[in-house]
């Protein structure tokens, strides 16, 4: 008995000693890799408390009182529990050209590129070269400020299909919203004992005192800004931003770069994806996941409200999906998230009411302006968003704003909300089941004005993994400084451009290898809900009429005669996609491909994939690619 007090005072005296308090929780009773941890990082940063998160209410409120009084957040007293950041201007959306992948060998990060050309596919930083930018950045980052330790579970806790991180920050908006987005707490750590897990470090980048003032009391270092995985550490360490994407490393840090680099090792699938169920009118389901890239719809899809009648859509995620075959063979999908992180402008209660509804309590929206009524309000919101006499503030703090004010927009592009999936109405009854729900197909889309029908089903596994891999979209891209704005199109394979964790050809053929028995693979289709006529027009209505595309889709999944074939892929036979009550929809233009436009769709993947990929491309894709222009020059 003497013998375990005197190791008690031993720890207690140890604890005195750091130059740190531990102000919630004790580090003794970690486990030893992840108090191992948190020592380690600790004396680096030189926090003046550490903070061990357990996820509870009264937590969360503290760290809401902690906001308000540090003016980084306002109350929205128009819903329940809502709440506004207001960013640094510089500090507004994620950070690609900052973000890295750090191994030995470039080439395990990014495939060589044909004569020097600039890869577009992940960005590669030598550890030696990653040792010295962290040292110019983390010594003493944290001075000052208080350390969060949030243990965090990607997945369900417990699930086998589910992995546990643990995110050192210095922000109480990361704590907030790491909340809202995983499952947080003590549970996460009495799961993961003393297991693997992800190691994530994040500091805003302005220890205390602060030598210059903050802009709208938002710490950050933009001028510093660092993203980088370390694969062989299992570590994550991100400086100078606090938004997002970048300081919520659970999401795209883990849940795709990593993610794709632990699916890779284990054989699994970590991919951009929405999850949704489809009921028919006859009561059969199906669940669908799907990869667009930004704007085209994807949080609008997983939350659809079907026009026809009898139908029913559930969404059981919408951004990232975590996919393995089960001892069947069937592929089966985990939403890892326990929240949606949506972007705010052109919602509405026309184009998804069910955010609309969703984001009325317990939500932290961040850049979107406000009204004087306590209200929030961004470009494409409803009408009646604003009550008689209220005015507005933009997100840059100007008041009155007035609506038709093009040079200064109310909201953020990227603005945002932050709000639980639970709360969401249409939330899947499996959503968080353990064992993942099983898929029947798999969707791959973009934004394209010409030439690419409304929908089309691949040949084959192989040719779908081509879908995905020649995937381009129309982008709406400003000139980083301000300049005009245009349209060009954009390759962006698997939609998944920005968040490849390594290279991408070892990516395709981590794919293909899935195909073999006993893995029952999923039918692969692509969809183009924006294709326009010759004054601009959309020929598609979109949003709840996308239901007839997934309704023709489960056609096909039930191996259905409704599809032939056309030199890009299986298309609806005429009269098989239900258009009943859409007016004059021009199913000629919709589903034509003229063989000029698919000869330059030709050249242009080609002299993507050789710029690119080179040749770490694998052989079935440039087979696929010469089948494709064999079946061009047949037209």
């Amino acid at each position: 008995m003497a013998n375990t007090n005197s190791n008690q005072s031993s720890t207690a005296a140890s604890e005195q000693k750091r130059p740190y308090t531990v102000v919630k929780g004790s580090l003794s009773s970690l486990a030893p890799k992840v108090r191992s941890f948190i020592e380690e990082k600790a004396a680096i940063c030189q926090p003046d408390n550490v903070y061990i998160c357990d996820g509870s209410d009264e937590e969360n409120q503290q760290m809401i009182d902690t906001l308000l009084e540090n003016g980084m957040i306002q109350s929205l007293p128009k819903y329940d529990n809502c709440w506004l950041a207001l960013t640094d201007p510089a500090d507004v959306a994620r950070v690609e050209k900052q973000t890295f992948i750090v191994t030995k060998e470039k080439r395990q990060t990014t495939p060589t590129t044909l004569n020097g050309i600039a890869g577009q596919l992940a960005k590669w930083m030598s550890p030696e070269e990653f040792s010295k930018q962290f040292d110019e950045r983390f010594p003493g980052c944290m001075k000052g400020r208080t350390m969060y330790a949030i243990p965090f579970s990607m997945g369900p806790v417990g699930s086998p299909f589910s992995k546990i991180g643990m995110e050192l920050t210095d922000s109480a908006y990361v704590v907030v919203c790491t909340r809202i987005m995983t499952r947080m707490g003590a549970d996460v750590l009495k799961t993961l004992g003393d297991g693997e897990f992800v190691r994530g470090l994040h500091s805003m980048g302005r220890p205390l005192p602060l030598t210059k003032p903050l802009v709208n009391n938002w710490p950050c270092n933009s001028e510093k800004i660092m993203v980088a995985h370390i694969p062989d550490k299992n570590e994550i360490a991100s400086f100078g931003s606090g938004y997002g994407g970048n300081s919520l490393l659970g999401k795209k840090c883990f849940a795709l770069r990593f993610g794709g680099i632990l699916a890779k090792r284990e054989g699994w699938l970590a991919e951009h994806m929405l999850i949704l169920g489809i009921t028919n009118p006859q009561g059969v389901k199906k669940y669908v996941v799907a990869a667009f890239p930004s704007a085209c719809g994807k949080t609008n899809l997983a939350m659809m409200t079907p026009s026809l009648p009898g139908y029913k859509i559930e969404c059981v995620g919408d951004d990232i999906a975590w996919m393995r075959f089960d001892s069947e063979g069937q592929l089966r999908a985990i939403n890892p998230e326990a929240g949606f992180f949506g972007v705010a402008p052109g919602t509405s209660m026309k184009t998804n009411p069910i955010a609309m509804k969703l984001v009325q309590s317990n939500t932290v929206f961040t850049n979107v302006a406000k009204t004087s009524d306590g209200g929030v309000y961004w470009k494409g919101i409803d009408d009646d968003a604003v009550s008689p006499g209220a005015t507005i503030t933009s997100w840059k703090r100007q008041e009155n704003w007035q609506p038709g004010d093009k040079t200064n927009p109310a909201a953020h592009p990227n603005a945002r909300f932050c709000a639980p999936a639970a709360q969401c109405p249409i939330m899947d009854p499996a959503w968080e089941d353990s064992a993942g729900v099983p898929i029947d197909a798999i969707i791959f889309g973009g934004r394209r004005p010409k030439g690419v029908p409304l929908i089309y089903e691949s040949f084959n596994w192989q040719h779908g993994v081509f879908v995905g891999a020649a995937m381009r979209s129309e982008a709406t891209a400003a000139a980083e400084h301000g300049g005009g704005k245009k349209k060009m199109i954009m390759h962006d394979p698997f939609a998944m451009r920005p968040f490849f964790g390594y290279n991408f050809g070892d990516y395709l053929r981590h794919w293909l290898s899935l195909e073999p028995s006993p893995h029952k693979v999923p039918k692969i289709f692509h969809v183009n809900w924006f294709r326009t006529n010759d004054e601009g027009e959309f020929l598609w209505p979109g949003f709840g009429e996308n239901v007839r595309v997934l309704s023709w889709i489960m056609d096909r999944v039930a191996n259905k005669d409704v599809a032939m074939e056309s030199p890009i892929g299986l298309i609806p036979k005429p009269g098989s996609l239900n258009v009943e009550g859409l007016g004059d929809i021009d199913m000629k233009e919709l589903f034509s491909v003229s063989p000029e436009f698919l000869r330059d769709e030709c050249v242009e993947i080609d002299k993507y994939f050789k710029e690119q990929v080179n040749e770490d491309l694998p052989r079935e894709m440039w087979q696929e690619l010469a089948n494709l222009q064999a079946r061009a020059k047949k037209m």
